[in-house]
């Protein structure tokens, strides 16, 4: 469902990118090209700081929002997702956040008030908070990451996690060509 939120924004979502009939996409959001959001996703840029502004929820190119995922933020902040990036099943994103490209953030981890730079892998049940991941870091799964946490001691992503991070991302842009074929059975 795309929807207007309150103030009147409605989301922009390229023609090349799918939408699952499921998922809810609300206001400020801008959804690049060949994007796969899966089913019963919410996607709501519609709160707004004291002064009514909205920072967009941006979606870049080639990247996946899987199943369940819930992107929001408070204030109106701007949440970034980069490009071929995936965000699987049931992760919460709460801008401010910013998450760059070729990122794999794992199904149920919690990012909130943090950067993610490229190539970064977040494991699955995984909390990312208040911090700045620099690109290549790898959080271990049910992992705690905060402003507190000291992430120099901290692995570097393997080759194995960055070859399933790419897999992921490729099988989920093959959805999009696939769903777009057969979108008016739906």
């Amino acid at each position: 469902m795309i929807r207007r939120n309150p103030r009147g924004d409605l989301p922009q979502v390229h023609p090349s990118a799918f939408v699952d009939p499921t998922a809810i996409l609300c206001g400020l959001v801008i959804v690049e090209e060949n994007v796969f959001i899966g089913p019963y996703a919410v996607i709501r840029a519609d709160e707004m700081d004291i002064n009514g502004h909205i920072d967009p929820i941006l979606i870049g190119a080639h990247s996946n929002i899987q199943d369940g995922v819930v992107i929001h933020s408070k204030s109106g902040e701007k949440v970034v997702i980069g490009q071929r990036t995936s965000i699987a099943h049931r992760a919460i994103i709460h801008g401010p956040c910013t998450i760059g490209n070729g990122v794999f953030i794992g199904f149920n981890s919690v990012l909130f008030n943090c950067q993610v730079d490229d190539g970064c892998v977040v494991r699955y049940n995984a909390v990312v908070d208040g911090c700045h991941l620099p690109a290549g870091f790898y959080v271990r799964s049910t992992e705690r990451i905060g402003a507190d946490t000291d992430i120099d001691s901290m692995p570097q992503v393997s080759a194995d996690a960055s070859e399933f991070s790419e897999d992921v991302a490729r099988t989920n842009n093959e959805f999009v060509s696939g769903y777009k074929r057969i979108q008016n059975e739906f």
